[in-house]
């Protein structure tokens, strides 16, 4: 009785369980204008204090905010997050993912300042302080005296956001931002006297803030454009008319048509017609794919030139564009350590950097009796040169570049974490069979017994495997072509890494490798030659056996070679197959190392016992058969695994072809996105150190502190988008 108490009882806890569960949701907004990578760090810890949320993750890279908590909060919720984000960061907006918003894609710098009338005002009057000033347009007292209020409000008009921007954080003692410093910097120049170029470096950077805006938000689009395989619609076909709906919208069984130039909007397969399709979205292939009745065909994929119907076998969420996309857009949560190191140094670093600028400003004056006011001057110089806006805006981008240019040529990386990690590789692990090899087999030589007939072991052979879907089986039941059929219930069990028991017609047959006729007590001929051997036993007399051949992929050599072109110390092969036919492909590739008859708890421990003399091991499988090994590497890269859930859950880099070569793009990729992230931490590290040092020595001006800040964060953009080029 208590048993079934506790039984009823876990029984209501799970469906409350379950209840709450439903109540929680994922919900994803974005923030349009989101330029500032340190705005986006104080928005997101600000946005965890909200009560009702249970999970929290803004990305930087694609200006996206997910959200898990209570759906019945969401709608004040959102509005919390706009007064959070007009509080840190002003003319930000937030609105939900699926929000259509006005269209600002050719909106240019230009235009932004004149939406700034303030900016534009201020400017104005900057012109016309310098007019009466400094260049003595009109030789009168009355116009010089007019300059200083001039100077003043065109320094209030221009600068007002950060001005604003700095107070808010100050009272909430976060003060080592970029506006705290250009505050001190301006008005310490106010207090010295120099007028213009306090409003002129205020002006100067709020320019080239405007700059560094357009230029983050085109490096963006640049980003997401190499992504855009996305269907905006779809033709759904009821009663016989054609209906433009939601690719969300469609159901499994729909049959929608997809006309010549138009994307498939959902995985389904061909009903009627034929046509050539564009892959190259999906798997960076140049080469259009021929498909016709009968033929599976994935989201995103192009039609080229004739119509097609098509039966919905996915709803969108399960189809292969939502799985990239969510894939790509979730990959920036993943920081690269590179990435969190620089999160980690800005914090330090600004601190550092407003002290040291004190020290200038206070020690000299006090030790050599020197001007306190150059001094002063130089140690605001200093202040200005210290933002790391360069740096914590570019990494960021650099990586989701990468991530991007990635997916552009069929590779689905899951986090900045792993490409970069793909740098410090030095051990590739493939598996053979759908990896190395094609995975299509053929059936070469059949060798039978006494008293047994070449066509009546194939045909015994065909009946016993015809129940499994091994690429082995299939190709001996295509070469016997006639066996007979057995009843699907009929007693049959897989072996693990040994082959197929059955009992069929009231005896007992076995069909596979050597293990299997060892673990029987079943004396058989030993087989030397190269090829996958299956013998055959029948209530444990050996029948014979039955070679098969594998054909090695087209670019598998190629691959292998590149990859020590690349200085990969070891490139291996685990495989369950013989040790002949592990032998011979390992001879034919070149490979460093094989290791054959391997069952999978084999070959993971196997890859434990190589991860010791790695620096980084990345095992290529087939993502569905190898998901122990893949999450057992420290880089699982499943190959073909596009459709396969399981190469998605247990992988850190999905390739959506069946090529090795993918895997050196991998590498490639990584390399230069690598390169383009250090080149962007040494020029803003070092053009700063620079500027830094030039202005304790009195030479540099205000106009280099702008440009090592603003000037070096813009260089530093563009230089990203280098890796688009690729």
């Amino acid at each position: 009785m208590s048993e079934l108490m506790g039984v009823e009882k876990n029984k209501k806890n799970q469906d409350k369980e379950n209840e709450n569960t439903n109540n929680r949701n994922l919900e994803q907004f974005e923030l349009e204008g989101l330029n500032c990578s340190n705005c986006a760090l104080k928005i997101e810890n600000e946005i965890k204090n909200i009560e009702g949320l249970d999970e929290v993750k803004l990305n930087f890279a694609t200006s996206t905010l997910n959200l898990s908590g209570d759906k019945n909060r969401l709608e004040e919720i959102e509005k919390e997050l706009q007064k959070i984000s007009d509080r840190i960061e002003p003319g930000v907006k937030v609105k939900r993912k699926n929000k259509k918003t006005k269209n600002t894609e050719n909106f240019s710098v230009l235009d932004y300042i004149y939406s700034k009338k303030e900016l534009l005002i201020g400017t104005i009057l900057f012109i016309t302080a310098l007019l009466f000033s400094e260049l003595r347009f009109f030789e009168n007292s009355v116009f010089e005296n007019l300059s200083i209020p001039l100077y003043i409000s065109s320094y209030l008009l221009i600068g007002w956001p950060v001005l604003t921007a700095a107070l808010k954080n100050i009272g909430k003692a976060q003060i080592f931002d970029e506006n705290f410093l250009m505050v001190i910097a301006t008005l310490g120049a106010f207090g010295i006297r120099e007028y213009p170029e306090a409003v002129a470096v205020m002006l100067f950077y709020m320019v080239g803030e405007l700059f560094q805006d357009k230029a983050v938000d085109d490096s963006r689009r640049s980003i997401k454009s190499l992504m855009d395989i996305q269907a905006e619609y779809a033709n759904l076909i009821k009663d016989d008319k054609i209906m433009r709906v939601s690719p969300a919208a469609l159901n499994i069984g729909d049959l929608i048509a997809v006309k010549a130039g138009e994307k498939i909007p959902v995985d389904g397969k061909v009903k009627k017609g034929s046509s050539s399709l564009e892959t190259s979205a999906l798997t960076g292939e140049s080469m259009p794919r021929e498909v016709e009745s009968g033929d599976q065909v994935l989201s995103g994929m192009v039609n080229l030139n004739k119509l097609l119907t098509i039966e919905v076998t996915e709803k969108y969420q399960d189809s292969a564009v939502s799985k990239i996309l969510n894939l790509v857009e979730n990959a920036s949560s993943k920081k690269a350590p590179t990435e969190k190191f620089i999160t980690k140094f800005s914090r330090y670093y600004t601190p550092f950097v407003v002290f040291t600028a004190l020290l200038v400003a206070v020690l000299p004056p006090l030790f050599t009796g020197a001007s306190f006011n150059i001094w002063f001057y130089r140690s605001l110089i200093f202040l200005v040169v210290s933002c790391p806006c360069a740096l914590v805006v570019s990494i960021p981008l650099g990586f989701f570049g990468g991530i991007g240019l990635a997916s552009k040529n069929g590779i689905l990386v899951k986090g900045g974490n792993y490409l970069e990690a793909l740098n410090s590789v030095d051990t590739v692990v493939f598996d053979k069979t759908g990896t190395l090899t094609k995975g299509s087999f053929e059936v070469i030589k059949i060798v039978p017994a006494a008293d047994m007939s070449r066509e009546k072991l194939l045909e015994t052979a065909a009946a016993v495997e015809q129940f499994s879907n091994h690429p082995i089986a299939e190709s001996i039941i295509q070469a016997a072509g006639n066996f007979k059929d057995y009843s699907a219930d009929s007693k049959y069990e897989e072996i693990s890494g040994s082959g197929i028991k059955a009992f069929l017609g009231g005896s007992k047959y076995l069909a596979g490798n050597e293990r299997l006729m060892k673990n029987n007590n079943i004396e058989y001929e030993k087989v030397k030659e190269a090829g996958t051997v299956v013998y055959l036993a029948r209530n444990n007399n050996y029948l014979g056996y039955i070679l098969i051949n594998d054909v090695l992929k087209e670019d598998a050599a190629k691959t292998v070679s590149l990859l020590k072109e690349m200085n990969i110390k070891n490139i291996a092969m685990l495989t369950g197959d013989n040790q002949s036919a592990a032998e011979n492909i390992s001879r034919e590739l070149g490979l460093d190392n094989y290791y054959a008859e391997l069952l999978p708890d084999q070959k993971v421990e196997k890859v434990e016992s190589l991860l010791n003399d790695s620096s980084k091991l990345a095992f290529v499988g087939d993502g569905i058969n190898d998901a122990p090994v893949l999450a057992r590497s420290d880089l699982g890269i499943a190959m073909g695994g596009l459709g396969s859930d399981a190469a998605i859950e247990a992988a850190d880099i999905v390739l959506m072809t069946d090529e090795p070569a993918k895997i050196v793009s991998a590498l490639e990729i990584a390399r230069k996105t690598k390169n383009i992230v250090w080149q962007n931490i040494a020029m803003a590290l070092g053009i700063k150190a620079l500027v830094m040092g030039l202005s304790i020595f009195g030479m540099a001006s205000m106009w280099a502190a702008v440009f090592a800040d603003v000037g070096v964060a813009l260089m530093a953009v563009f230089n990203v988008m280098r890796i688009l080029k690729s």
